[in-house]
């Protein structure tokens, strides 16, 4: 039987617990997913892309998958099909907070399925404790001072602060 391969592309920037929960939801789906860490600085990171990169896959060494699905981190500069297609993925995750969240998703799958109609795109709605959680708002809330413990890890908590405090990230 062939492997399945998924890719959940995203920006992470930073990685929250709502995209945890989509990473270990996703490997009940495929046997290898790859994480991909897009460039998009359209979006203007906090984060370069190797932070993001080292972020992400500080979150992922932290999963237990129980069933040897493989999980791994790769960063992209592409169009994602380009991407799902290097990486041999038929298949491309995506999470759903709200209904604000479909249409947007709706016409990037109908435009991806234009691009490579072998590809499927499979949505996993967000659990109800972290429908709300975006990694905007984990942004702006720490900027303001605000508690972001509730939404990430406190690996990320660490790295926010030294970002804030104008510091290096930890190694």
């Amino acid at each position: 039987m062939a492997s399945r391969i998924g890719v959940y592309p995203g920006t992470f920037d930073p990685i929250t617990k709502g995209h945890i929960d989509i990473i270990s939801r996703a490997t009940r789906v495929v046997d290898h997913l790859v994480v991909g860490v897009a460039v998009n600085a359209g979006k203007g990171p906090l984060f370069s892309l190797e932070e993001r990169v080292d972020m992400v896959q500080a979150e992922i060494d932290q999963l237990t998958t129980g069933d040897g699905t493989k999980i791994e981190v790769r960063p992209f500069d592409s169009l994602l099909m380009h991407f799902a297609q290097s990486c041999g993925a038929g298949l491309i995750v995506r999470g759903l907070r709200a209904v604000s969240d479909f249409e947007y998703e709706f016409q990037m799958t109908g435009m991806n399925a234009h691009l490579d109609p072998t590809v499927e795109t499979v949505f996993l709605m967000a659990s109800e404790k972290h429908q709300f959680i975006s990694s905007r708002l984990v942004k702006e809330i720490h900027s303001l001072g605000g508690d972001i413990k509730p939404f990430v890890s406190p690996r990320v908590v660490e790295r926010m602060a030294e970002k804030l405090a104008g510091k290096p990230a930890a190694e």
